[in-house]
């Protein structure tokens, strides 16, 4: 069993620039990913949506990449063109001198402003071409994914033993609810037999088709033999699925639906407050498992 809750992080380096993955999903009726990839990397959101839309079927996923210049390519990047600094200063003493001379006080530049001018730093050894970290970035992806697909199937794996142990406290309900049956049956045959006294005290003449046949509808609607039977069917089907390796989510969501129908029936047939008890019961785990299923794959 997979769980559609995961996470996953990731570091790597490669093409002088180093980066950091964050991957996340939770449930949801399809697949609604959400990217925050930088865009100046040429290409990078569409190849990455391409590959998580093979690798994760559905839910709602983000996945964040923040990407920065490692620190070797930080010290080509910043480094002093010295020619032109040299140049740059000379001209500054120049302006400084001739504004002197007009009696012009100018205000003294900053280390800061003396690095803004163009071509100070040396623009040179900065790869404008992004080809090469986007390819680095994609050989890095698949790592991620193993990840998170790891995380996923351990996640299943706890999501089945929590539905395992629901599924058994589904059988010991309808155990319970079949043993109930029994001492309403005593029940119900007294309360008829008192019934059909009073309704043969009352008059002197009952028809014998129509009495017979009431009997027998009440007989019938109140007869839960069958969602007994369908509940513990059911019981067995869901163990099957998630002993299945293959995505059961979809098939246990309708299951639930299911179980549910059978426990309110079970509740309108009642007619004791034992056994009503027990349907009460029986929905509150149903809801409580349907809900785990949201999170199956």
């Amino acid at each position: 069993m997979i769980s559609r809750t995961g996470f996953a992080a990731r570091r790597g380096t490669g093409a002088g620039y180093a980066w950091v993955w964050d991957l996340r999903s939770v449930n949801g009726k399809g697949l609604d990913l959400r990217l925050r990839v930088p865009d100046w990397i040429d290409g990078l959101e569409a190849a990455i949506r391409a590959e998580l839309q093979k690798a994760i079927p559905r839910g709602n996923v983000s996945l964040t990449l923040k990407v920065a210049q490692d620190e070797a390519r930080d010290e080509a990047a910043f480094r002093l063109n010295e020619p032109l600094l040299s140049a740059a200063l000379m001209a500054l003493a120049r302006v400084e001198a001739s504004a002197m001379d007009a009696g012009v006080t100018l205000r003294q530049p900053t280390a800061a402003d003396v690095l803004a001018l163009r071509g100070v730093i040396d623009q040179g050894a900065q790869d404008t071409d992004t080809a090469p970290l986007r390819a680095a970035l994609m050989a890095d992806l698949p790592a991620l994914l193993d990840d998170f697909s790891a995380m996923r199937r351990a996640e299943g794996q706890a999501l089945a033993q929590v539905l395992t142990v629901q599924l058994d406290r589904i059988a010991q309900l309808t155990a319970d609810a079949l043993a109930e049956t029994a001492t309403r049956s005593a029940t119900q045959a007294d309360t008829l037999r008192e019934a059909l006294a009073r309704v043969l005290a009352a008059t002197d003449a009952v028809d014998e088709t129509r009495l017979a046949q009431e009997l027998a509808l009440l007989a019938v609607k109140t007869d839960v033999t069958e969602e007994l039977d369908r509940l513990s069917a059911h019981v067995t089907a869901a163990r099957a699925l998630v002993a299945e390796p293959a995505p059961v989510g979809r098939k246990l969501d309708f299951l639930m639906q299911e179980f549910m129908r059978e426990a309110n029936t079970l509740c309108s047939k009642a007619q004791s407050l034992a056994l009503t008890r027990i349907g009460l019961d029986l929905k509150t785990v149903i809801d409580q498992m349907r809900e785990q299923v949201q999170n199956v794959e």
